[in-house]
């Protein structure tokens, strides 16, 4: 297949490392988009910071959509790549393309429309409400930017060529490093300053895409970008993609809750320090991420072409590797979380408030990328729906147990526990589920020659 990397053949290591450094240096990018945005933002005080960050929130449930093509893309594309099916990797190609516009169209318009009683919902402060409803309303006219490059970015790691979506990704985050200031305090426009970058940015790295799948690097002899949607793919991509969109979403959703339950108990401190430390938190999430889409490209190849005993092994490869790292994140956390935060957040109440944070959620950084990189596994072979039960269930666990510690004395730690204590369950539970789902591999048969 043209422009394709053939992920069945060759050193697993070798081939996971050479998928995962790209996709984890993608998510490292976007991870700096938004700590670009915090650390200038932070210069001009923690109502700013929270001003961005409650809206940042609606921000991470549109990656949480666009999820759905992505993942429709990296695991219906890539097995097609792996049954050597060109039309329906073509077909699928263009029917993510399709699909995600039609969401972030809808999606975008319903968040402008709704932009003010939407951020309400936190409790805010007059002056920092009314700042974040511009900043969302500004944002949300780049949510078709955003669909499009995640289903170009699922295209490009099926088929084994993620440092494309790296390289791209790259561009849109130096520009976005040179505009923020520009806008911030050249223009002196504040926060709106920041939405404008992020949007000019997003728009960028968009063209790119475009113009290299168009022009500088077709995919499987070229694909149409729009296409007449089909029953028989569009459902295959809702059954691949919809559950981990909807999982992600309902995250989101959680996490918005706990957010208005963090400034019901600290305040815009305490829901700064929750957005703020759940971006710096990314620092972990988007490492295992990054093995996660490998693990899930290389196991949709391979699972299709029924080579399990190389799916086993890179399953195992990056448990180890996630190890490691978990533990040296989880060792910075714990011991050095006032020093991480004030980097992004000099205010002394803010870099304490948030340092308490980052403490408490180290315990669980071992545990949450185990989780991580083992939904790889499952989206590879085509089950999303076990990941996103653990999920939604143990999330939805932290609205009572938020709920409840503060009552207990701790006050905002409570919330911090809720959780911390939630991913380390989360955890626990994939790596069980996982290894189940191992001792039925062998019995499994691999018809992704066609749609069905």
């Amino acid at each position: 297949m043209q422009g394709t990397k053939d992920l069945t053949q060759g050193s697993i290591r070798r081939q996971l490392l050479n998928l995962a450094l790209p996709i984890m240096g993608t998510s490292f990018i976007q991870m700096a988009y938004s700590l670009t945005d915090m650390a200038w933002v932070g210069r001009l005080g923690s109502e700013s910071v929270a001003a961005v960050g409650a809206a940042g929130i609606l921000v991470w449930m549109t990656n949480s959509i666009s999820l759905l093509t992505k993942v429709g893309s990296e695991v219906c594309v890539g097995q097609s790549i792996g049954a050597q099916n060109v039309s329906n990797a073509r077909k699928f190609a263009s029917h993510n393309i399709t699909l995600g516009l039609i969401i972030a169209f809808c999606w975008a318009l319903f968040l402008f429309l709704l932009a003010k009683p939407i951020i309400s919902f936190f409790r805010l402060e007059a002056p920092i409400a009314v700042s974040s409803a511009v900043y969302l309303r500004i944002v949300a006219t780049a949510f078709p930017f955003i669909f499009l490059s995640a289903s170009f970015t699922g295209i490009y790691n099926a088929a084994g060529r993620s440092k494309i979506p790296f390289y791209t990704n790259g561009i849109g985050l130096l520009l976005n490093m040179i505009l923020d200031p520009l806008f911030i305090y050249g223009f002196h426009l504040g926060t709106i300053g920041v939405a404008i970058a992020t949007w000019l940015s997003q728009a960028v790295v968009c063209i790119i895409f475009i113009y290299r799948l168009k022009h500088s690097n077709p995919l499987f002899g070229g694909f149409s970008f729009l296409t007449r949607l089909s029953g028989k793919y569009v459902g295959r991509i809702v059954r691949v993609g919809l559950p981990v969109a909807l999982l992600n979403v309902f995250f989101s959703i959680i996490n918005l809750i706990l957010a208005r339950i963090a400034s019901t108990c600290g305040g815009h401190i305490g829901l700064m320090s929750m957005t703020a430390g759940g971006q710096i938190e990314a620092i972990a999430w988007n490492t295992a991420q990054g093995f996660s889409t490998a693990l899930s490209a290389f196991t949709a190849q391979n699972f299709a072409a029924g080579h399990l005993n190389r799916v086993i092994t890179a399953y195992h490869t990056t448990l180890r590797i996630m190890f490691w790292l978990g533990t040296f994140v989880m060792l910075l956390f714990i011991f050095f979380g006032n020093a991480v935060f004030s980097v992004f957040v000099p205010e002394r109440a803010a870099y304490e408030g948030g340092g308490l944070y980052l403490r408490i959620d180290g315990f669980s950084m071992i545990l949450m990328m185990a989780e991580i990189s083992t939904q790889g596994l499952f989206y590879g072979i085509g089950k999303t729906i076990p990941p996103a039960l653990i999920s939604i269930t143990f999330n939805t666990l932290r609205i009572p147990m938020a709920l409840f510690f503060p009552a207990l004395g701790l006050g905002i730690a409570g919330v911090w526990w809720a959780v911390s204590i939630s991913s380390m369950l989360k955890g626990i539970t994939s790596l069980c589920w996982a290894h189940v789902i191992k001792n039925r591999l062998s019995s499994t048969t691999f018809p992704f020659a066609s749609v069905n």
